[in-house]
């Protein structure tokens, strides 16, 4: 791939509609090389419906996606061989063992490295048929499957559905071994917690729409922090109605807030007060999430 692609996967004002419905509706982003890039969102609020799209499996409406340089849409044969990709819901022949879709993916893509590696890092029996095989062991064939290949670029739609917390740990593991190789990872998810863990930047999507995309360590700075205030006497908490301002809890000693936006009013007002001590922690993403499904309620 030549160097001067800094963009990996460009997407610019993407479309769809199902009759009147707005499953995407003017969704733009941008994943750089070797990033992982969580793309966030609740069930329903268009990821799978764009990473379709990515894939070519459906046509957008309008709008146009690049990746690698490439038309995604009329290259995409050419894409998919440089892609490993993990559909949400796996889709599964239900008489074949593990081995035989192995098998299947190795005719089409080439004898893997890795494979025997990730099988046992999944802690997975290739020889038992897919219709025997749990929701959660499905899941770790399909993980399989998408990276057994060491592709450049990983999609992955909710890749840790149905997998316990140590399989949930081995599959953000391998995704940081696949990005120090240079890999590109982008991935859905509706598990805030994980977004926060793994990913490097992160789009939220509200309603096939974009609420913001940023560096997950920017988005928790610059949008919310808590604040808990502990003085040496009285404070009428009233004093701290401050614009971004909200006071979480009235302790006997002191306030909790939550401020939103610029963090310095609500320290100019304690510079005025006898401060015993000052607590600061950064919102988490899901208080960060939370806020952007609610602003238009």
């Amino acid at each position: 791939m030549s160097e001067l692609i800094m963009s990996v996967i460009e997407v610019k004002n993407l479309k769809k509609y199902f009759g009147s419905t707005k499953a995407v509706d003017g969704v733009s982003f941008s994943v750089e090389k070797g990033e992982i890039f969580g793309f966030l969102g609740p069930n329903g609020a268009g990821k799978t419906t764009a990473i379709r799209c990515m894939m070519d499996f459906i046509r957008p409406d309008s709008g146009r996606i690049s990746i690698l340089g490439k038309d995604a849409q009329s290259q995409s044969v050419a894409l998919k061989a440089k892609i490993g990709y993990l559909v949400s819901g796996i889709y599964l022949n239900d008489y074949w063992t593990g081995l035989d879709h192995i098998k299947f993916v190795e005719q089409i893509r080439g004898k893997s490295k890795i494979v025997r590696d990730l099988v046992k890092e999944f802690s997975y029996n290739p020889r038992i048929k897919v219709r025997s095989l749990s929701t959660g062991n499905k899941q770790k064939l399909g993980l399989i499957l998408a990276l057994m290949n060491e592709p450049e670029i990983l999609i992955l739609d909710e890749p840790t559905a149905g997998l316990d917390p140590i399989l949930q740990n081995s599959v953000y593991r391998i995704t940081r071994d696949f990005q120090k190789k240079g890999c590109t990872v982008f991935m859905s998810s509706h598990n805030l917690p994980e977004v926060e863990k793994i990913c490097d930047r992160v789009a939220i999507i509200k309603d096939g729409k974009m609420a913001d995309v940023e560096k997950i360590s920017n988005l928790k700075d610059k949008k919310m922090h808590n604040v808990a205030v502990y003085f040496n006497g009285p404070v009428d908490a009233d004093k701290f109605k401050l614009k971004g301002v909200e006071i979480v809890e009235q302790m006997p000693d002191g306030v909790n807030f939550k401020v939103k936006g610029d963090i310095n009013p609500i320290f100019d007002e304690l510079a005025k007060h006898s401060v015993k001590n000052v607590e600061i922690s950064g919102a988490t993403l899901e208080e960060i999430f939370l806020e952007f499904y609610q602003k238009e309620k």
